[in-house]
């Protein structure tokens, strides 16, 4: 028969019902305030798991995570298991959540036009020597999620893995990608390869569901869009 300390520790626990397991199988959301604090403390007492130490935190905070920020480390150290070390870790935590609140939400950049593409990357192709090829990952609202080159490669050419591209697009849950490579020639007709290259990008994200909005050819001077061209 166990014991009943056997019991409190979240080890005993199903795998789905300790905090950090949780976390990674159901996101940070799915977890209650005490046990996201749970998971900041690591550990409780012989008598309390780390996740009942934290509701006995909460308690003595009226349930109010404003009032449990007001509590100094010294203030935490008085709950029966909570060390200076855990203290601070709270204390960090709670800081860092007010800071977050006073900073203004940074927008990613949108894009409405080719224009807008071209802009954006000019900082990363402009003046180039050798092609490179990147992606635009873009969300539901044609906002920027992130910019990734692909690769980079000689004068005359590089080569893109749509396995990569769209492996990128997927593990950021982009909604749609926009394709760019540049031409250091300043030749704004699209090779045989371009060409081909598209075809299969854009077939490839019909099945994945991850639409190919447009494919640049950039160079110092201008740019060419398979979109505004009506070839995508």
């Amino acid at each position: 028969m166990k014991k009943a300390s056997e019991y409190l520790n979240i080890k005993s626990w199903a795998e789905e019902d300790r905090p950090r397991e949780k976390l990674l199988l159901k996101g940070k959301a799915s977890l209650s305030e005490a046990e996201l604090i749970g998971i900041l403390i690591g550990s409780g007492t012989a008598s309390l798991s780390a996740v009942d130490l934290a509701k006995q935190i909460l308690n003595g905070s009226e349930n109010n995570l404003n009032s449990l920020a007001k509590l100094s480390v010294k203030d935490l150290t008085k709950f029966k298991g909570i060390g200076e070390a855990k203290a601070i870790s709270i204390v960090a935590a709670l800081e860092l959540g007010r800071r977050r609140k006073n900073q203004e939400i940074i927008r990613n950049p949108k894009i409405s036009s080719s224009n807008d593409v071209y802009e954006f990357l000019k900082g990363d192709l402009l003046d180039l020597q050798h092609e490179e090829f990147w992606v635009l990952l873009l969300s539901r609202s044609n906002e920027i999620i992130k910019k990734k080159l692909i690769s980079s490669g000689g004068v005359s050419g590089t080569v893109a893995d749509p396995k990569l591209i769209f492996k990128s697009a997927l593990e950021e849950l982009a909604s749609a990608i926009i394709l760019v490579h540049n031409h250091p020639s300043g030749n704004l007709k699209p090779s045989a390869q371009d060409l081909s290259l598209t075809k299969k990008m854009k077939e490839a994200g019909v099945v994945l569901e991850i639409p190919v909005l447009d494919h640049l050819i950039f160079t110092n001077e201008s740019y060419f869009s398979f979109a505004d061209e009506g070839i995508l």
